[in-house]
């Protein structure tokens, strides 16, 4: 990130408009570029590194939300700032956050939480929701799975936003033989469950949708011959965080 004519930039990948995925209402998702996580089952390999994304200052960003502003505003929606990791980019992710709160539009920050120190208490001010994916609930687990992470950060960011009384959406990845241990399980659930903000917890099934994303850019995909969960496996997980009077999606 770079001051560029008094402007702070950051590195965009791409932004879309989804609806009931990155948080309440239709969206406008800006996706950044770079994270530090390699996780095994990322969908979208081309967001991991800056120079995947382009150049593009908080004002352009701006410029193109305001395309959706009405839009999103009947449809009591809002913005995500994702990745990637936004809180690679802390200063671009709060400024954006900021002048939309402006503009009287919803913001949501989804993270994994492991920068959060790097969130200041400006940018946790202009953030009304923080959709926060936990890996896993085991260390060791939440290692193997992300392969260059640790959980520490992401359960001490997670107290802090609460502390704020932000809302939390949990979200956590289903993958069979890699994070459905019922003891992993268990784990994520008692973090969860132990964050008086959270407000919801969503299953993701883990699916293959990125593979060709790594065929494109010449990379194997780790996880190519695992398959999606099953039902059966959906419900008992789903279970496990319930017993923890979570409200599950």
């Amino acid at each position: 990130m770079a001051a560029v004519t008094g402007q702070v930039t950051g590195s965009l990948h791409s932004f879309d408009i989804s609806t009931g995925v990155d948080g309440p209402g239709t969206r406008f998702v800006a996706f950044l570029a770079g994270c530090p996580l390699r996780c095994l089952y990322c969908h979208s390999p081309d967001t991991q590194y800056r120079r995947y994304g382009r150049p593009t200052s908080v004002e352009d960003l701006l410029t193109e939300i305001r395309r959706y502003e009405r839009f999103l505003k009947v449809a009591h929606g809002g913005v995500t700032v994702s990745g990637g990791e936004p809180l690679q980019q802390p200063a671009f992710t709060r400024d954006v956050l900021r002048r939309c709160r402006e503009i009287g539009l919803h913001t949501a920050l989804d993270t994994s939480g492991l920068l959060g120190d790097r969130a200041d208490d400006a940018l946790l001010d202009a953030t009304d929701l923080v959709l926060l994916d936990i890996k896993s609930g085991d260390p060791g687990t939440y290692r193997a799975v992300t392969r260059t992470g640790r959980l520490a950060p992401t359960v001490r960011f997670a107290h802090r936003v609460a502390d704020r009384g932000t809302p939390i959406w949990v979200r956590f990845v289903l993958v069979p033989g890699l994070t459905d241990d019922p003891f992993n399980v268990d784990a994520v659930a008692s973090i969860a469950a132990g964050v008086p903000t959270v407000e919801r917890v969503e299953v993701l099934p883990f699916h293959r949708l990125g593979a060709q994303k790594y065929a494109a850019l010449g990379l194997p995909f780790p996880l190519a011959d695992t398959p999606p969960p099953d039902e059966a496996l959906l419900r008992r997980v789903r279970g496990q965080f319930r017993d923890q009077g979570l409200t599950v999606y």
